[in-house]
C-alpha cells in the first residue's frame, strides 16, 4: 500500500525508512501560526498536546484532500512535535545566542516532547478515515555536560532548527541521559503510535512495508 508522508522533515522520512516504508512526500500548505491563533481567539491558550494534535490534524488533512483530488489511494501520515520543560514551550531556537540559551537551562533537567499524529486512509470507494492522537516522552539531559560542549554543539548547527534545540538521533545524543516513553518520538514520530492508528484504520501495519 502507498504512503504519502505530510512533511518534509529529514528525521521522519528516515524513520519510515528505518520501519521498512519507502513514502511518497508532499509538504503541507498550513500556516501553523495561524491556525493556532484562530483557534486561541476563540478557546484560549491550548496545551501542548492540543496544540501538536492540531496541528498534525490540519497538516494531514491539507495533504489528503490534495493527494485524494489526484487519484491518490493509501495512508496519508501528518505530524507535529513541540518540546515543553518546566512549563515552557521550546520551539526552534534559530539563532545560536538562543539555542546556547536553550542548553544551557537544560543540562541536569527533565523535559517532555509532545508529538502530535494524524493518519489518513484514503480509497477509492470510501469517504476519507481518519485516526489521531497525541505521544509523549520524557527527556532527561545530562548535568555535566560544560560549556566548552555546549559552544561545539551549538557551532554545529545541528540544534537551531529542531524543536527544542536538541536531536537524539545525531550529535545531540551523548548528552541525552534517558528517554521515558517511545524512543522515536523524540526523533520527531512515535512509530508505535502510527502503528496503532494504521490498525484503527483497518490496515495491517506490514502492508505497508517496502522491505522486510
Amino acid at each position: 500500500m502507498r504512503v504519502l508522508l505530510a512533511s518534509t522533515s529529514p528525521a521522519r522520512l528516515m524513520l519510515l525508512r528505518q520501519a521498512g516504508i519507502e513514502p511518497e512526500t508532499l509538504a503541507p500548505d498550513v500556516d501553523e501560526e495561524a491556525v493556532i491563533a484562530a483557534v486561541e481567539r476563540v478557546e484560549g491558550r491550548l496545551p501542548p498536546a492540543d496544540h501538536v494534535l492540531l496541528l498534525a490534524r490540519r497538516k494531514a488533512a491539507d495533504v489528503a484532500a490534495r493527494a485524494a483530488a489526484e487519484g491518490f489511494t493509501g495512508i496519508v501520515i501528518g505530524g507535529d512535535s513541540m518540546f515543553e520543560i518546566e512549563g515552557r514551550i521550546l520551539g526552534k531556537p534559530y539563532t545560536p545566542d538562543i539555542a546556547a540559551g536553550r542548553w544551557h537551562g537544560m543540562r541536569g533537567r527533565t523535559g517532555v516532547l509532545h508529538s502530535g499524529h494524524s493518519v489518513y486512509l484514503l480509497s477509492p470507494d470510501a469517504e476519507p478515515a481518519e485516526a489521531h492522537a497525541v505521544a509523549e516522552a520524557s527527556v532527561s539531559f545530562t548535568a555535566d555536560m560544560t560549556d566548552d560542549e555546549i559552544d561545539a554543539y551549538v557551532a554545529t548547527g545541528e540544534p537551531l532548527h529542531v524543536a527544542g534545540a536538541f536531536t537524539i538521533d545525531s550529535l545531540g545524543g551523548p548528552f541525552i541521559e534517558r528517554v521515558e516513553g517511545d524512543p522515536s518520538t523524540v526523533v520527531g514520530m512515535s512509530l508505535s503510535t502510527v502503528r496503532r492508528l494504521v490498525r484503527e484504520l483497518g490496515i495491517a501495519w506490514p502492508s505497508l512495508w517496502t522491505r522486510s
